[in-house]
């Protein structure tokens, strides 16, 4: 048995979780979030707990088991106390400024890059120097943080470029030039 997918979720005070159809639903202080639920998953709300089970152990209900455990904990948990990235910018020249919903990124490109906020997605620029992406759903959040990391990823060398801020750049040793022969 998966031993994430059998542990059970608890559901904090304020979020309704809701199941119907085979979509979970589920609405916190925070905003509203949904997902689909494959039909062999079945979906336990029992009070202030939700237990999710497989039919059998077969490969494929096995798979969706604890993915399914956890994308349902994930909603949860962005509804009541949402996800950030942080993202930091290195290098000479380069920063962050926002105006109003749009980010101006200068990367050493000879124009501007500029990233935009979305509904769902919010973009706190603290410093220069430091991008904060917020938002309620984890995937989204970590995808957009991957897009804007991808406008100019850090180089090995003087590691220049954006980063995310837990990450560590496995720097390398520069050219040694021919030292006469």
């Amino acid at each position: 048995m998966s031993r994430i997918g059998r542990k059970p979720i608890a559901i904090p005070a304020g979020v309704e979780v809701k199941l119907a159809d085979g979509i979970v639903t589920v609405k916190g202080p925070k905003g509203t979030l949904s997902a689909a639920v494959k039909p062999s998953i079945s979906v336990n709300i029992e009070g202030a707990e939700i237990n999710v089970t497989r039919p059998n152990d077969e490969a494929a209900n096995r798979a969706l088991h604890g993915v399914t455990r956890t994308m349902i904990a994930n909603m949860i948990e962005g509804v009541t106390n949402g996800y950030t990235k942080t993202l930091e910018v290195n290098g000479v020249g380069y920063r962050a400024i926002k105006n109003g919903k749009d980010v101006t990124l200068n990367l050493g490109y000879s124009h501007p890059v500029i990233v935009s906020e979305t509904d769902d997605i919010k973009i706190d620029v603290p410093n220069p120097n430091t991008l904060v992406i917020s938002g309620i759903d984890k995937q989204k959040v970590g995808q957009f943080a991957a897009e804007v990391r991808s406008k100019r990823p850090p180089e090995p060398y003087k590691g220049k470029g954006i980063k995310y801020s837990t990450e560590v750049i496995r720097r390398k040793e520069g050219k040694t030039g021919a030292k006469g022969k």
